[in-house]
């Protein structure tokens, strides 16, 4: 509830208003514009800094948010602080945009060998080259307990998920087991190519020497 009543009363009763205004906790300049219906020097400062405000978050196309439009008009001269800057956005329903970490999945291993294209960079689906080159890749999935992390193997020429594999971290295993399943669901019977980026779970550095169904002759 509003003091300033209670002032105009105890004014109209011949009290002081200035004790009155102390003891309420009220500035005297906002009691005499609210009373003559004119905006104080801080609500007017308000709405010049609102302006600005409005034209810098503009300008960085709803990017910023307040620390960097504080610096911004403090570059420009106008003295104002953070938290004011802060309230004035709340006040005038903007905020800044967030840029979402990127997360790594794929970790080069500077140990890991060097090992030739041998798709020679030929992504091209061909159906009569069924389960001859495979890719593999790694996706993360935020959940409420922590990262969940996919491995998937596709087969080039028919674009499909053949295998996949989950896990809650990114050890070579995640990708072995991905593989597992792929040859599990493939059965190949011809030498199959598979193409990786070359880190240190989907580069194989140590997976490749693991006795997976199938017949798996080259890893990229």
């Amino acid at each position: 509830m509003t003091v300033h009543p209670f002032i105009e009363a105890e004014k109209q009763s011949g009290h002081n208003v200035k004790r009155a205004c102390e003891l309420l906790k009220v500035s005297r300049t906002a009691f005499y514009a609210r009373r003559t219906g004119k905006p104080g020097p801080r609500a007017v400062r308000d709405a010049e800094l609102t302006g600005q405000i409005a034209a810098v978050h503009q300008h960085s196309r709803g990017t910023y948010g307040a620390p960097r439009i504080h610096a911004a008009l403090q570059r420009k001269g106008a003295g104002c602080g953070r938290r004011r800057v802060a309230r004035l956005m709340r006040a005038a329903g903007l905020q800044g945009r967030h840029r979402r970490r990127r997360h790594l999945t794929t970790i080069p291993d500077p140990r890991a060998a060097f090992r030739p294209d041998l798709v020679l960079r030929d992504f091209t689906p061909d159906p009569t080259a069924i389960d001859t080159r495979w890719c593999g890749d790694i996706t993360y999935i935020p959940t409420t307990e922590g990262w969940l992390y996919l491995a998937t193997v596709i087969d080039i020429a028919s674009r499909r998920v053949i295998g996949w594999a989950t896990a809650d971290h990114l050890r070579t295993d995640l990708v072995a087991d991905a593989l597992t399943a792929a040859c599990r669901q493939r059965h190949p019977t011809r030498p199959v190519i598979f193409h990786s980026d070359r880190g240190c779970q989907l580069g194989l550095n140590r997976s490749s020497q693991h006795q997976l169904p199938g017949e798996i002759v080259g890893a990229r």
